[in-house]
């Protein structure tokens, strides 16, 4: 799944940008497009059959006006805009979209506050450090992970924040008694396999304080 991140000259948070890519990847896949009988169902039906793997792009400008015609949806959280596209093979990317830049994509450190209450959130890993790239993918994941075990049918507002490693730990507990899923990255880049990337649980486990990068 080709995900596009919108990065201006005058970009717009790093905190909103992620989470406008958790909630663009899971936005395909509960589609009506993507439910069976529509057009999108099988496309996205052999890809969550198989490997979740996203490539994160960023484009400006007339770039970024011209992914709008490709398949997939939008999402604008506080004017930081993600699409993330109907996945396909790699060597069948169109065009418009193989010519965006994948590598070197991030975005300065800000401080989002707290989630807001009831919000699902998403966890970064405070020891990993990632690129704004790589973690919109794997923010992706964990939306998409989230929403399978809870049977959504709609999109929430998911946070994205990293805990401190305190928190982190209690996380991994969490993890182990089933209450929040859990990310493990394949190492194709940045990290190594079998890196645990985030962690996504209901807002009860929020903790305050956080912020939203990696230590």
């Amino acid at each position: 799944m080709p995900v596009v991140l919108r990065i201006e000259r005058d970009a717009a948070g790093r905190t909103p940008l992620l989470e406008a890519a958790a909630a663009a990847a899971l936005a395909v896949c509960l589609d009506p497009r993507a439910q069976p009988g529509g057009e999108w169902h099988e496309p996205v039906a052999t890809w969550v059959g198989d490997r979740i793997r996203k490539i994160a792009r960023r484009a400006r400008g007339t770039h970024w006006a011209a992914v709008q015609d490709v398949p997939g949806v939008t999402v604008d959280v506080a004017g930081a805009q993600v699409r993330a596209l109907l996945p396909g093979p790699v060597d069948e990317v169109p065009r418009v979209v193989s010519r965006l830049q994948i590598g070197g994509t991030d975005l300065p450190t800000d401080q989002p506050g707290p989630p807001s209450p009831g919000s699902p959130v998403i966890w970064l890993n405070p020891a990993v450090a990632m690129t704004v790239g790589k973690a919109a993918a794997q923010v992706g994941h964990a939306s998409m992970l989230y929403a399978a075990t809870r049977g959504l049918t709609m999109v929430p507002s998911f946070a994205v924040r990293t805990a401190d490693r305190e928190h982190w730990a209690a996380l991994c507990a969490v993890v182990e008694r089933g209450g929040a899923v859990v990310v493990r990255d394949a190492g194709f880049t940045e990290v190594e396999p079998e890196t645990i990337t985030c962690i996504a649980g209901p807002g009860d486990h929020a903790a305050p304080g956080t912020s939203s990068e990696p230590r």
